[in-house]
């Protein structure tokens, strides 16, 4: 056999047998294959605890534990019954954050109430629809009544709030039935004793909020809160600007007159030529400040709060 043609075929042989990772491991699509199997396999980024509040879970679910950020009065002790409240964030279903209501939790905690800003499923973090959101907005309101005892609550003053889609989760727990998750404890109601609403969506159908039926479809009544007001109804507040055009006025108007019509206690809050979100802290401090006196007034009005001295 030819020397040189020996050569060479034992260093083809040799190349064959032996691996070769250069290339794979710097190619670009190798590496996007890694990068992605990489974040697949990683645990879903959850919130921050907000500074200074207890961070329970109150739901497992396949996306992720979702928390409640409870804030307590200052005197509070174990065996009390205080009046508690949830906020839920407002961001279209899509984004938002606990912290949007931070300063109302440390306030009305302040006032002797237990405060919670509670986390929820949202689209961009856990890739989930509204129907979620409706679901674990009535998750907890049910954990906290389930643990009045714990927390230190009254089981029969439990608040509802949130703003925007946040409020519209607030809306569902005391209108929409169904979306009860089976594993829990249905013998306890998630629905609240009271609710304080923050330009919220009302109405996802057709004759409300026009991104109603193009993100829920055919499905767009079922978690329309309009669709179930009905006697009994748990008493409610609206904070609303005349000049919002993302969730038009003239919604939570029909939402009123259908609370009243029904015999239920509905207190429309209008101000004047305010746009979506006029009420957050960081966007207006005077706004702000109104809306939690008016909201203040409305809870002492139910006997959730004692006067101010």
């Amino acid at each position: 056999m030819n020397f040189r043609f020996t050569i060479a075929l034992i260093a083809c042989t040799l190349a064959a047998a032996t691996p070769f990772t250069g290339f794979e491991s710097s190619s670009p699509l190798r590496a996007a294959e890694q990068k992605q199997k990489k974040k697949a396999n990683s645990p879903k980024t959850g919130w921050k605890p907000l500074k200074d509040a207890e961070f329970k879970v109150y739901k497992q679910t396949d996306q992720g534990d979702l928390h409640l950020n409870i804030f307590k009065p200052a005197d509070w002790e174990p065996g009390d019954s205080r009046p508690a409240i949830v906020f839920f964030f407002g961001g279209g279903w899509r984004n938002g954050n606990p912290s949007q209501f931070e300063p109302h939790c440390r306030y009305l905690a302040s006032r002797g109430m237990v405060a919670c800003s509670a986390e929820y499923r949202i689209k961009s973090k856990h890739d989930t629809t509204p129907f979620e959101c409706v679901a674990d907005g009535k998750s907890a309101v049910r954990w906290i009544r389930e643990h009045a005892a714990e927390l230190g609550i009254d089981p029969n003053r439990i608040v509802a709030g949130g703003g925007s889609a946040g409020g519209h989760v607030a809306a569902c727990t005391g209108t929409v039935t169904g979306f009860d998750e089976p594993n829990e404890n249905n013998k306890i109601s998630s629905v609240p004793n009271a609710m304080a609403l923050f330009n919220p969506v009302v109405d996802t159908t057709e004759t409300g909020w026009k991104g109603g039926p193009q993100q829920l479809g055919e499905r767009c009544k079922e978690i329309s809160p309009i669709h179930f007001v009905r006697k009994g109804t748990p008493p409610t507040i609206i904070f609303h600007g005349t000049g919002d055009t993302t969730v038009l006025f003239e919604n939570v108007e029909r939402f009123t007159d259908q609370m009243k019509q029904k015999g239920n206690r509905c207190e429309l809050i209008a101000y004047p030529d305010q746009p979506h979100g006029f009420f957050n802290l960081s966007r207006n401090k005077k706004n702000y400040e109104d809306t939690i006196v008016k909201l203040e007034a409305f809870l002492t009005s139910l006997g959730y709060l004692p006067p101010q001295k």
